[in-house]
């Protein structure tokens, strides 16, 4: 009799169910996806009450299709979603980052190199080019610190 796997759960589904404590470990499993993970080291990192804890929302995680156990018990993440804060992270690395942290970056550098190039000659192309340019470098960076201090990891 053939082997059949059981249904893996919609992204719907997934992100009904991947909210708190669950979640905190999912994105600990993300930090170090190439690592395997035990139930005891899971509580002491995120501060658990007891391993129990920790064992629950690691099940939880399997049932999800999104973190796998070996036969030795330990837990390593085998697919990784986007939901929630998630969806404005990047990965670099091992490094989580928001996604806003590019376009900071960018429209600052940008800023600056036209401000050295062509100074403030009081045009009003020129007063446009630095209003415009600063106010897109600020609302970006108000965003990616935002999103920075909202992260859980």
């Amino acid at each position: 009799m053939p082997q059949t796997t059981p249904p893996q759960p919609d992204l719907a589904q997934i992100e009904s169910e991947l909210k708190g404590k669950t979640l905190l470990v999912y994105w600990h499993m993300i930090k170090t996806p190439a690592s395997r993970i035990g139930v005891r080291e899971i509580q002491r990192t995120l501060g658990f009450s007891s391993p129990s804890v920790a064992s629950h929302h690691l099940e939880k995680l399997v049932s999800l299709g999104l973190v796998d156990k070996t036969m030795t018990g330990e837990y390593f993440l085998t697919q990784e979603v986007k939901v929630g804060l998630l969806r404005f992270f990047t990965r670099l690395g091992r490094f989580l980052i928001p996604r806003y942290l590019f376009y900071s970056v960018w429209f600052s550098t940008m800023l600056i190199i036209y401000l050295i190039f062509y100074g403030h000659t009081g045009s009003i192309h020129n007063i446009v080019a630095i209003v415009f340019g600063s106010a897109a470098s600020l609302i970006l960076w108000f965003e990616t610190l935002r999103l920075w201090r909202a992260k859980p990891f």
